[in-house]
């Protein structure tokens, strides 16, 4: 059997996260969304439909998977939405033939035979229309318990610390690294995992009296830090004398400093110094500077409202910071309101207390209008970024970026964005 991750018109919801990588990469607990599927459909191979001007950089991130090749799917195929959470039911259980797995509205999996995939293939990639196509095959429509099918970015965040309690009780035991004498472990020690060529310094502290806490190979957690479970810390990450708090998900090759809290970080974000970053979801290649802070929480303490596709909508969350997409760089200072989300390759400066369209520099509380960033010089600064860290800038990765600045033009033009030189001082 063939399980074969799809994206479908929801993915629009969850931008700017999704503009730069299929809904399914997104981080949700210790996994990817795509990575909990796989899992969850063990003994069967994986498979990958996404948007169009994403199948070049998918198939370079996951070498080996077949991504948007109907060709390759030569047995009965599981279809998964990509969108799908399993709590409680593995996704392999719902592979019945004649059914429609759905929740609250949406497609979860359905087992297809090739020509079924073949006949469904145009929906599949197109990313809507489904279901009826499904009925139309005669398939029966049932609703299925135990999993969840996200709708909306906040419920990434909101349903990262649960998971991770259950994922890290599960991952892996294999430890191998380095507790120095001197850091402080408190709680059950064999909640805490240290992998090989992983290190946690003297006077730093482990606090896992919450949850489990995982960190991952080659990373180090420096003197004067404190980490809360659960908490995942991914490979290579630096914990630079920061507090980590309970349910944050730090992806691979970060550098955290200040104070985290209950934040989902893609991977390579770059966070050395002081500043608090609450609630929030921060897409990869992030650079926020010194004193960087956002608001997780309104001065009524009230539920925080968010923009989407179909306007503004009450997430229901006391407590919920930012979005911010891949390549963003912030100014020394900068503060982010609660709610606000941030597009890809945006630059910030001041106070940001509205969405921020794509390719824009924002200054507007400093009395600076918004300008167009342009696309040159976006490519360039990415290049410049990822060289530091041995990462060279990949052909599919500007080709993406390419596409999203043209996609973008729109919001910058209804958000007032100029052309021309942006000039912070007159």
């Amino acid at each position: 059997m063939i399980t074969l991750v799809f994206e479908d018109e929801f993915s629009l919801n969850f931008l700017p996260l999704s503009y730069t990588r299929p809904i399914y990469e997104l981080r949700c607990g210790a996994y990817t969304l795509v990575e909990r599927a796989a899992s969850s459909a063990k003994g069967s191979r994986l498979a990958l439909a996404c948007r169009a001007h994403l199948a070049a950089l998918t198939r370079r991130a996951r070498p080996g998977v077949p991504v948007n090749d109907v060709d390759a799917l030569d047995d009965d195929v599981l279809l998964v939405n990509g969108r799908a959470v399993p709590l409680k039911v593995g996704l392999a259980e719902l592979a019945t033939r004649g059914v429609a797995w759905v929740k609250d509205g949406d497609l979860v999996a359905c087992l297809l035979k090739e020509g079924e995939v073949r006949e469904a293939w145009s929906l599949i990639v197109g990313g809507g229309g489904l279901l009826p196509k499904l009925k139309e095959l005669g398939f029966e429509l049932r609703e299925v318990e135990g999993v969840e099918v996200l709708k909306h970015p906040w419920q990434l965040i909101a349903l990262s610390p649960e998971l991770l309690s259950v994922d890290l009780l599960h991952m892996p035991r294999g430890g191998g690294g380095v507790v120095e004498e001197g850091a402080l472990v408190k709680g059950d020690r064999s909640l805490l995992v240290v992998e090989e060529g992983a290190s946690v310094e003297a006077f730093s502290l482990i606090d896992l009296r919450r949850g489990p806490v995982f960190i991952g190979r080659g990373s180090v957690v420096e003197a004067g830090s404190r980490v809360v479970g659960p908490a995942y810390i991914g490979r290579d990450v630096v914990v630079r004398g920061a507090r980590v708090g309970e349910g944050c998900v730090i992806g691979d090759s970060c550098r955290v400093g200040g104070e985290v809290e209950a934040t989902v970080m893609q991977g390579y974000v770059n966070k050395q110094h002081g500043g608090f970053l609450g609630h929030s979801y921060v897409g990869a290649w992030v650079n926020l500077a010194a004193a960087t802070t956002n608001s997780d929480l309104k001065n009524t303490y009230g539920t925080v409202r968010v923009s989407t596709p179909k306007g503004r909508l009450d997430t229901g969350m006391l407590k919920l910071g930012c979005f911010i997409g891949d390549h963003v760089k912030t100014s020394i200072g900068t503060m982010i309101y609660a709610g606000v989300k941030v597009g890809v390759c945006s630059h910030l400066h001041g106070f940001i207390a509205r969405d921020v369209p794509c390719f824009t520099i924002w200054a507007e509380s400093l009395g600076r209008r918004p300008v167009e960033l342009r696309l040159d010089s976006a490519l360039e600064t990415a290049r410049r970024m990822e060289a530091r860290r041995g990462v060279e800038l990949s052909v599919e990765e500007a080709e993406v970026l390419r596409e999203v600045f043209n996609a973008s033009r729109g919001e910058r033009e209804e958000a007032g964005v100029a052309r021309g030189e942006f000039k912070l001082r007159a």
